[in-house]
């Protein structure tokens, strides 16, 4: 069976990105090797890991985790500074996971996307330290704090590219994929539960534990589609950039159509449930399948790109 070389945009979309991870471990049992990958925010996370050759290390960590260890892990106050959340709890114990890699001297192409906030346009991050561009392209907005690389203050790449497809426009790959991990909801998927906060991490400041008390009631609304008996301040910026996401998405895969689009439904969980792994995984893996089936390596389909 001949082997088809791809090109892999990963999107954004919180702890649903994990479901990336069954995408790619579909495509390589079938014989797709990904020789590009571009990524927005949790799409940069684990576009780079796989790149890093460390996907399974990664895979190993994430699948052990329970609810507690994810809130100690978000749990990383910045007390003003320009988010809720400063960001280096995480990074640090993922850096230390997976190593120190520089962008260049990884054995693939890899771009992450993060937005510029001073000059309003999207940055391509191709060169330096892999965890610097990670951690820029995941600073949501309010919840965690930019990130400064060569003096460019740095969030999110989801606030203007969310399926980052244009940097792998000039790829010399046989087939470009796409992976949109804000898909349209499916009644059908088992609606999760709110998880409150365990009480083990209910310590510190009482001001900004109040805080992520109503961010995460907040996305707790929003992702299950309850109506609020009044808007929050969390979940105005959550249903804001939910809002503009998915528009940014539908307009970039409308201009840069990719051969394949695979869909991650928006409701397979909610935004930081991280402790799923073991569900979205194999969702992925499912979601991969059914969009790539008729396209397998020996197949006559014609590329799109152009």
């Amino acid at each position: 069976m001949a082997e088809k070389t791809v090109s892999l945009v990963l999107g954004a979309g919180g702890a649903r990105g994990l479901a990336h991870i069954g995408v790619i471990q579909w495509l390589e049992e079938n014989g797709y090797v990904i020789r590009s990958i571009a990524g927005s925010s949790m799409g940069a996370l684990i576009g780079g890991i796989y790149a890093a050759g460390k996907l399974q290390v990664y895979t190993d960590w994430v699948t052990s985790l329970e609810k507690l260890d994810v809130f100690r892990l978000l749990l990383d106050f910045s007390f003003g500074e320009g988010g809720l959340i400063k960001g280096e709890r995480i990074i640090n114990v993922l850096r230390d996971l997976i190593g120190h890699y520089q962008i260049e001297e990884l054995p693939l192409s890899y771009t992450a996307v993060a937005t510029d906030l001073e000059e309003q346009k999207e940055v391509w991050l191709n060169r330096g330290p892999l965890f610097d561009a990670i951690r820029a392209s995941m600073a949501i907005p309010s919840i965690f704090t930019p990130f400064e690389i060569n003096g460019r203050l740095l969030v999110d790449g989801g606030v203007l590219n969310p399926i980052p497809i244009a940097p792998t426009l000039r790829d010399e790959t046989d087939i470009t994929i796409a992976v949109n991990a804000g898909g349209p909801p499916e009644p059908e998927l088992a609606r999760p539960q709110p998880a409150p906060v365990p009480a083990a991490v209910r310590n510190g400041y009482e001001k900004y534990r109040e805080l992520m008390r109503q961010f995460l009631n907040g996305l707790q609304r929003r992702e299950l589609r309850e109506p609020p008996e009044s808007l929050g301040l969390f979940e105005v910026i959550a249903k804001t950039l939910d809002t503009m996401e998915n528009t940014i998405a539908r307009f970039k895969l409308a201009a840069y159509a990719p051969d394949i689009i695979i869909e991650i439904p928006s409701n397979a969980c909610l935004f930081y449930e991280f402790y799923r792994a073991n569900e979205l995984i194999p969702l992925g893996y499912e979601r991969a399948a059914r969009a790539c089936a008729s396209c397998l390596p020996g197949n006559d389909r014609e590329r799109g790109k152009t």
